[in-house]
Parts: C-alpha cells; structure tokens; sequence
C-alpha cells in the first residue's frame, strides 16, 4: 500500500490492470492497485500475444522476460478428414515489424512478468481488497469503499478510477453501462499434453465429420490448448474430454493423437458485447471492462493492454498539469471504434472456426486448392489477416490527436516503429527504438532544428530518413504510445502542432 494518497486507484490485477498500473507509474503517477482475488490466477486464460503488443511491451521494458518463455507461432494450417488443406504463413511484408509472430505465453507467465515489472516501479498488488462502491466527486476526484481481508473496511480518495475489473465489471455496473451486443455459441476449451505429430509453430484448424477443432501450442513439451466447438458436454469427466479430442483430432488430420488428461476445463459462451463510452467523469474502463468479444482470433488481452497503454500517457498527462482533462475524451474517441471494429472481425472469425455448413466445408476445400496454386492471391490474403490479428494496421487517423498531413511516408495516426529486425539492426534505428522506450513525447527530425520542448532525434541515416519518409527539414511528432501525432516541414512548428493537440510538453535536453 503507499503511504500517501493514490492520484489513480486502479481496481483489476490481469493483464489489463497491471498494465495501467506499470505504465502509469512510468509516468511518474502513484498508483494503488487492488483486485478481489486471494491471489494471482493459477489457471490458464488468453494465451496469443500478437506483434503490436510484442513491441508495445518492448517499450514497456517487459519483453525481454516473454519472449523467453513462449512459443513462436508463424503459420496457421487447416486440415479437413485427413488431409491438409493449407497453410497460411505470416506475411509483414506490408507491415514490417521486429516481431513477425503471435507469441504463445500463458496469461499466468505474463501477469507474473508484470507484476515484477510493476514492483520494480513501487507498485504491489493488493490482494484481497474488493471494491463495494465509489463517487464521482467531479473536480475533487473519486471516493471509493473498499473491504479487504477480514472484512476490514476502508475510504479512499483518488483523482481519478480505472476500472480493469472483467467482464463482469462492478464499476461499469455502477455507472449504469450495460454491455450492447449478443451472445452465441458455446464452446469446450481444454489444455492439455497431446502426442501428435504437428508443428508446434503453427496453430491447427481441422474439420471432421463431428464438428471442428482448433488446437493451439504451449510452449510446454507436448501442451496444447485444445478447442471444440461442437461437442460442449462436459460434466466433469476428463477422460471423455481427452477421448474426445484425440478421435477428432486422428480423425481431422489423418495422423494418430493421443490426448493426456487435461489439466484445465472450461464451457464458455461467446459474449460479443461493448459499452459505448470508455470515459464517465472521473472514471474511465478497459479491456474486458468495456468490451467482450469471441476468443477466436485471440485478441482480447491484446486490446485490453492497448487500451491501458492509450489510457496511461494521457492520464499521466493530466496529472502532471501537461493537458486538460479534454485530453482524455480521445481515449473513448480512438479504443471504442477499436472495440467495435474487434467485434465485427471476431464475429466472422467465431463463424469461420466453427464452420457448421457442409456447403461451406466443400466450398472452403475446393478455394484452397486453388488458392495453393495463386501465391500471389494467397500473399494478399495472408497479408490482410495479418494486419488485422497482429493490430500492426490499426491507427488514429480520424482521432482528435492527429494532425492531418498528405507528405509521402509515415502518416499521422500510424505507429513509428515500422521496421524489421533486419533494419532495426542499423544504428540510427536503435537510437529511435531506445527513445521509444522512455515515456515521453519525441521529435524526429531530418534537419538542424532545436526544440528545447522536445526530446529530439535527428535523423542523418538517409535509408532511415527513407523508411520514415522524411525529406530534408522535415519532421514527424511521436506520442509518448508510439503513434505518430503530426508531422510537418522547415516551414511547420512542431511546437504549434503540439499547442493545436493541447500539449504542454516540459522542456527538455535535445538528443544529438
């Protein structure tokens, strides 16, 4: 617990939670953190970190113990009663990145990491402590009741609540927020330790005469996440389940499988389902929070860290005196269409797994026979799945926070860090990437201009100034997130695009 008051109290411990917590404290904000919970989840839950987040976590410092710990995963490959179909490999091509993969890490792995990450900063989890209710006292902050261990009860003023709380989230319900949307099918998730043999660097979809199945690696020896979306009875009987499985597997990809016991169960409706605003006030929602969707394409936690990241700077922002708290009417304004775009790719993902129609099942069969034979078809498909799993395409060009510019190469709303590891190798790019990680705004400029409000790096690798689009004088304004806020040339004042954003930056050395 800290020993003076908390400027935010984030109530959450998942991914999500921990996320705010660390970044915010980044910043420079003292946070208290709580969550209901005994203590850190020990099941397993999400499991695909895509590339975006991967370099999201680079800047928070954190990547480094993930990507030890998990399994890579570049193709996706189908199989339908005993023969493979395709498969899809990951194509960046479009969208460079350091990190061409999903990273397969149990969310168990990745709360621990930020949880340590997050101690590192002063910030613990206080465990045990359920938040009852709260106020909005507007200008004067938030009043929040909370009843921790042994019943013991307590008051506790914040300027602003961060609610990272679930699906079933106490401080949306209290603001009266009902989550829009449907629920749909059910389906049978289990781990579990598979002896087949199937790449572990790729996940596996297979039809069979009873239905689908999608099976996703650990990087455990031999473990598997294993997906049903047909047969749901469950009834506490594991070995059914494990039969179960390695029927439909042997009888999807031709190969024999046999199941192990798995050590996790769990029957679950799909909920596709979203608030409208992420913002009331003083009080502002993330993650599952504020948004609940299909675990199909494995975004969930992804969006959710995404959305404690866009929400932290700006938060900080605020406190530090830098912005007015308008500033934060673009956190609803840039994640809700992210939500809702999430909603819509999922849906069709939900139904694209499930795959019900026999109909379908011999069309889908027939196109990738063809399609094996049309590279370049295949290339374009591959590459607009990628864009839209790995969140590498998603920007804020219609947000409050971009200045509109038509110059040639990175556009405002994009994120910086567009280079592969092989590019990421020279000099220049490591000097930006290093700034990336510190949390501040930064200026990238292809000339001699000084701006004592900005941190700067001058850009003299000229196949660098190439990557970023940069002629000589020009420069590209950078969110403390990643993104790119305006850009302009010799006879543009990133000040000025800085004052139209409603920024006050803090003046600072320039970098040479």
């Amino acid at each position: 617990m800290t020993t003076s008051a908390p400027q935010v109290l984030v109530v959450g411990a998942g991914p999500v939670g921990l996320s705010a917590a660390h970044e915010l404290a980044r910043h420079g904000v003292r946070v208290r953190l709580v969550d209901a919970a005994d203590g850190p989840a020990t099941t397993s839950r999400a499991l695909a970190t895509h590339a975006r987040t991967l370099e999201t976590y680079d800047q928070m410092g954190v990547l480094d113990e993930l990507l030890s710990r998990g399994q890579r995963v570049e193709h996706f490959t189908l199989h339908q009663n005993g023969r493979r179909l395709i498969r899809f490999d990951t194509d960046y091509s479009r969208l460079p990145t350091r990190f061409p993969f999903t990273l397969m890490v149990d969310q168990v792995i990745t709360e621990e990491v930020l949880r340590d990450a997050a101690a590192r900063l002063g910030v613990t989890v206080e465990w045990g402590v359920r938040l009852d209710g709260f106020e909005d006292l507007g200008e004067d902050g938030v009043r929040a009741r909370l009843t921790g261990p042994g019943g013991r009860t307590e008051t506790v003023a914040a300027d602003w609540l961060v609610g990272a709380d679930g699906g079933h989230s106490t401080i949306r319900k209290q603001l009266g927020l009902k989550l829009a949307g449907e629920s749909s099918e059910t389906w049978l998730i289990a781990d579990a330790v598979v002896d087949c043999d199937l790449p572990k660097d790729s996940i596996h979809w297979m039809r069979t005469p009873r239905g689908t199945v999608m099976m996703v690696p650990f990087p455990d020896e031999g473990k598997w996440r294993l997906l049903d979306t047909a047969e749901t009875s469950y009834g506490g009987d594991d070995r059914m389940v494990a039969e179960r499985f390695a029927a439909k597997i042997t009888a999807g990809t031709g190969k024999p499988a046999q199941v192990e016991l798995p050590s996790w169960v769990s029957v679950f409706t799909i909920q596709q389902r979203m608030i409208p605003s992420m913002r009331q006030g003083r009080v502002l929602l993330a993650g599952d929070a504020a948004h609940v969707h299909s675990p199909a394409s494995g975004q969930g936690m992804n969006t959710g860290v995404q959305d404690a990241v866009n929400l932290s700077w700006k938060l900080a922002a605020v406190l530090r005196g830098e912005a007015d708290d308008t500033l934060l009417d673009s956190y609803s304004a840039e994640r809700v269409p992210v939500g809702a775009e999430l909603l819509r790719t999922t849906r069709m993902a939900t139904l694209l797994v499930q795959l019900r129609s026999r109909k379908a099942a011999a069309f889908l069969r027939t196109a990738f026979t063809v399609l094996r034979n049309l590279p370049p078809l295949k290339g374009r498909i591959q590459r607009k799945i990628m864009g839209g799993m790995s969140a590498l395409g998603l920007g804020y060009g219609e947000s409050p926070l971009t200045v509109a510019a038509s110059a040639p190469g990175i556009r405002p709303g994009e994120r910086l860090a567009r280079v592969d590891a092989a590019g990421a190798a020279s000099a220049q790019w490591r000097t930006v990437l290093d700034e990336l990680r510190r949390p501040d705004w930064l200026l990238l400029s292809n000339g001699a201009t000084h701006h004592r409000s900005l941190r700067t790096v001058r850009i003299t690798d000229a196949s660098v100034a190439a990557d970023l689009g940069l002629r000589d004088g020009d420069w590209l304004l950078v969110r403390p997130d990643g993104y790119v806020a305006a850009r302009g040339d010799a006879g543009q004042s990133p000040r000025a695009a800085l004052q139209s954003l409603g920024i006050r930056v803090r003046e600072t050395a320039e970098l040479a």
